[in-house]
């Protein structure tokens, strides 16, 4: 279990529960004493107001109006979450666009300075589009959830990205390339990259790769992508 995952444990643990000891938190949590300890100050640190009682009957409690007040959510979280109305609103289904922006923004706003600077470059990547009325969806599957973080890395460090790829007839190959650009055309995600070993761009349908892995040591300039006349970066959706 994470450190994330963990914490969310512990918390959850203590809203339904009431009163724990420190003990029973590392039962439920599979940790030690003293881990749980270094959690439950991490946990005060974030925000939540956490009660401790010595002695026989004691244990520790968290506030019933106990809230988190420092932001925990990762780029790729936030990011998730922006090219998820992005694909709404672009798709026309979107019916209360003001409000998700308000708490888009109010999000944004509580990011630390490094993370809101890595998620505008993130945001640069982003271009969204129609879909052709005759692209086939029969073989749509989940996106994989390792592929965001990977792609986060990709983007950010400029890192080449390595995958197993499964084109339409289902035969897989190992794939390295620059990422360059996320088409959204609803309901399809691409990775558009760089394939270097093609000397061109290709577009990957984002639920036909898996196992993503950074190709460590190494580093890609950003290239032009030609779209369509009818795919408008990110921002513009904005405006």
């Amino acid at each position: 279990m994470t450190i994330v995952l963990r914490h969310d444990a512990i918390v959850r643990s203590l809203r339904r529960n009431g009163m724990l000891t420190v003990g029973a938190l590392a039962s439920m949590v599979g940790a030690s004493r003293r881990t749980i300890l270094r959690d439950l100050a991490a946990l005060r640190a974030q925000g939540f107001i956490i009660h401790a009682e010595a002695g026989p009957g004691g244990g520790v409690q968290l506030d019933p109006s106990s809230v988190q007040t420092s932001p925990r959510l990762s780029v790729p979280e936030v990011f998730a979450l922006l090219i998820s109305v992005a694909a709404m609103r672009a798709d026309g289904n979107l019916p209360f666009a003001a409000l998700a922006d308000a708490g888009l923004a109010k999000i944004e706003k509580a990011l630390p300075p490094e993370k809101v600077r890595d998620l505008r470059r993130f945001l640069d990547c982003l271009h969204v589009g129609k879909l052709s009325p005759e692209q086939d969806l029969s073989d749509v599957r989940p996106i994989a959830p390792a592929v965001l973080p990977a792609f986060e890395t990709a983007f950010l460090q400029r890192s080449p990205l390595r995958f197993q790829y499964r084109d339409a007839q289902g035969v897989k190959t190992a794939r390295e390339v620059e990422p360059q650009a996320v088409l959204i055309l609803t309901p399809l995600w691409y990775l558009v990259a760089w394939d270097p070993a093609r000397d061109g761009f290709r577009h990957f349908r984002m639920d036909r790769i898996s196992q993503p892995e950074i190709v460590a040591g190494h580093t890609f300039r950003k290239r032009h992508v030609p779209f369509a006349d009818d795919v408008c970066p990110y921002r513009d959706l904005l405006k």
